[in-house]
């Protein structure tokens, strides 16, 4: 069992942060899925993919298809990752961008990458952290590539220090409001904020049982739609861009059933979003003011 340091005290404000916390620290291996998949090309992701599959790797020899089963899955998760980075706008090798929530670090190599910035990675758990730090010594970018164990709902980095900002899947874990006042303070005017996530239709009134089953098996809150403009609109996030990603990401999550990595989940995902009571939205908003 994890045993939680003082700084941990300090970065672990509430009970259900140390048991998210604990839960990454003390079960590494237990997810398969992210782990297998980013053996494929080192990108390690904890998110979900979009995009068209190519439904020829169900097809040849039995003996490989689990194997291309894995590369097809990681190749519409690394899809997802590039959709995201490209609502970052005009991002330059000097300016500085950080992932809320930033797993294994697979997202924040490829921004460095794609736009030769400085990253920070946020996690709460010193096991993602540590990892993605060597993942980051192997790729020989420590100087611009950095992860931190720190709560992204107090980072305590500077105010106005960031250019841009994302959380992919990390949000129905914490208090939106809480969330956006601090990313609010973290960016430059100017600067933008990309949200990647699953919420519940407003529309559809209370949680129907398959959101209600996401929400227990995963042990987070996930939010209604609304919850999201409100928290923004609070904190002079202004959304310049929402894109409904749901119908990209059902075919993600039809091949993933014929996938040995496969967890029970995938049934509640497609009930959910074919019925329209759960939806994948990315949000893009831009701070106004300071």
């Amino acid at each position: 069992m994890t045993t939680f340091r003082p700084e941990s005290e300090r970065v672990l404000h509430t009970d259900y942060q140390k048991s998210v916390a604990a839960y990454w620290n003390n079960n590494p291996n237990d997810d398969r899925v992210n782990t297998v998949l980013g053996e494929v090309d080192g990108l390690y992701h904890h998110h979900y993919g979009i995009g068209e599959p190519d439904l020829s790797v169900l097809e040849g020899a039995e003996d490989t298809r689990q194997e291309r089963l894995v590369r097809e899955l990681h190749r519409l998760e690394t899809a997802q990752a590039d959709v995201l980075l490209g609502q970052l706008g005009d991002v330059r090798p000097g300016d500085r961008l950080m992932d809320g929530g930033s797993g294994r670090g697979g997202t924040s190599f490829m921004a460095n990458q794609r736009f030769g910035c400085r990253m920070d990675g946020v996690t709460i758990s010193e096991y993602q952290a540590g990892f993605a730090n060597d993942q980051a010594a192997e790729r020989g970018v420590t100087d611009r590539v950095q992860f931190h164990f720190k709560n992204m709902l107090d980072t305590g980095f500077e105010a106005g220090s960031m250019r841009g900002i994302w959380t992919n899947e990390t949000t129905m874990y914490v208090d939106l409001f809480e969330l956006f006042a601090e990313f609010s303070r973290l960016l430059e005017p100017g600067g933008r904020y990309v949200c990647i996530t699953g919420c519940s239709n407003d529309v559809f009134g209370a949680r129907s049982a398959s959101v209600s089953w996401i929400d227990a098996h995963y042990g987070c809150n996930i939010h209604p739609r609304s919850e999201y403009f409100k928290a923004l609109a609070a904190n002079n996030l202004v959304p310049v861009a929402v894109t409904d990603l749901t119908p990209a990401t059902i075919p993600y999550w039809e091949l993933r059933t014929h996938s040995e990595l496969a967890t029970g989940v995938e049934k509640p995902f497609l009930t959910s979003y074919r019925e329209g009571s759960f939806q994948y939205l990315m949000i893009t908003a831009d701070k106004v003011g300071r």
